[in-house]
């Protein structure tokens, strides 16, 4: 296993972005084949050069593209993974009349393999656009997406007649790869987002992954395990963390619940440099998980939600934080929003202004809290 030897920023953020308006027709037009991938491509580059930008002035020392050359935060990623296959997600109206996104159907048909760097050229533009001074941040979903979604139904037999150890071990080999081709070329941080831990502290969730056959108080130890065989194959110097969400579609959100059911395989098991967890507000539960956190890990607090405009104060935040001390130290301890400003293209209800407000209360808040870092 390769040491913790994490970059600590107090104030970091999950990584998307509101798409400008620009760049969301020239999508429509990539879409209706009335301009090329190179020229979509280019409109990409000047949305992330502004981005870029944009996170530097208001304080920021992780940078993202803000997943501009995406549409859905993991299944652009996945579908690239050789022996993979997705269909695109779509939206569902609720009873209540609001809309949820469907979640996609990802099918491993193959042996799991690296086909190919999948964010290579990605991480390139964004290292040339950034300044002196700030790191470079790439996001990924996590590899536990491949089995939760599915379960066993969504994995060839044929393939892997059984999942352990070969599935696990190959899907840990093909992110081993592309974490290596990323550190190859100077990426030193990167996120993965992952929404099954987090689903499984629901219990509609829980229920859900029984009637797949798979038992939730087992499959967080799972996915420890799982995540550790991509950990152990991670680059030294490179700060490898885990953002915990519950869902960020337009605003809405699919899981509820207190980390507990998931915090000691979270913090304790698996051997990640920096979590990312939502606290927002109640849904999330309070901090007693955080007794679980070793001394040589980070938790990055998501106390300023990206799904409404209305602004935090900073009393209350310092408040929170305090509260969050009494179980992980507070020099283990850093400041986000809770998940990204748009997971997928179509962003979140907030405005771009509100955005930028909500950034900078964070950057002022952890300087505030912890001095300059």
């Amino acid at each position: 296993m390769t040491k913790n030897t994490s970059q600590i920023y107090r104030a970091d953020h999950i990584g998307s972005f509101l798409r400008p308006q620009y760049l969301l027709e020239a999508r429509e037009q990539f879409a209706k084949k009335a301009i090329s991938a190179e020229q979509l491509r280019l409109v990409e580059d000047k949305a992330i050069a502004e981005i870029v930008r944009f996170q530097e002035e208001v304080g920021l020392k992780t940078i993202t593209d803000g997943e501009f050359r995406r549409t859905y935060f993991h299944v652009d990623f996945l579908k690239q993974i050789g022996g993979v296959q997705s269909d695109e997600p779509f939206t569902i109206e609720k009873p209540d009349g609001t809309l949820e996104l469907a979640p996609p159907t990802i099918r491993v048909v193959d042996k799991v393999r690296h086909a190919k760097d999948i964010q290579l050229a990605d991480f390139n533009y964004l290292k040339g656009q950034i300044s002196e001074g700030h790191t470079a941040k790439v996001t990924i979903p996590s590899p536990t997406m491949l089995h939760f979604r599915g379960g066993r139904a969504g994995i060839s037999r044929d393939a892997y007649p059984e999942l352990e150890p070969d599935f696990y071990q190959d899907v840990a080999n093909a992110y081993g790869d592309e974490l290596r081709s990323l550190a190859a070329a100077g990426c030193t941080y990167v996120q993965m987002d992952d929404t099954n831990l987090a689903y499984l502290c629901d219990e509609k969730m829980r229920e859900a992954a029984r009637s797949r056959g798979d038992d939730p108080n087992e499959l967080p130890l799972r996915y420890a395990r799982f995540i550790n065989l991509v950990v152990d194959q991670k680059p030294a110097g490179m700060t490898l963390g885990m953002h915990l969400c519950r869902g960020n579609f337009k605003s809405t959100h699919a899981a509820s619940g207190n980390y507990e059911p998931v915090a000691e395989a979270l913090l304790s098991a698996m051997n990640l440099d920096t979590y990312f967890l939502e606290y927002d507000d109640d849904r999330s539960g309070d901090f007693r998980p955080l007794r679980f956190l070793p001394k040589d890990k980070l938790v990055v607090l998501g106390l300023v939600t990206t799904k409404v405009g209305q602004m935090e104060s900073k009393d209350d935040l310092k408040r929170r934080i305090e509260e969050a001390s009494k179980y992980a130290p507070l020099d283990q301890l850093a400041l986000s929003p809770q998940c990204g400003f748009s997971s997928t293209v179509h962003g979140n209800n907030i405005a771009v202004e509100d955005q930028r407000k909500k950034l900078r209360l964070v950057v002022e808040t952890a300087q505030e809290v912890w001095g300059d870092n």
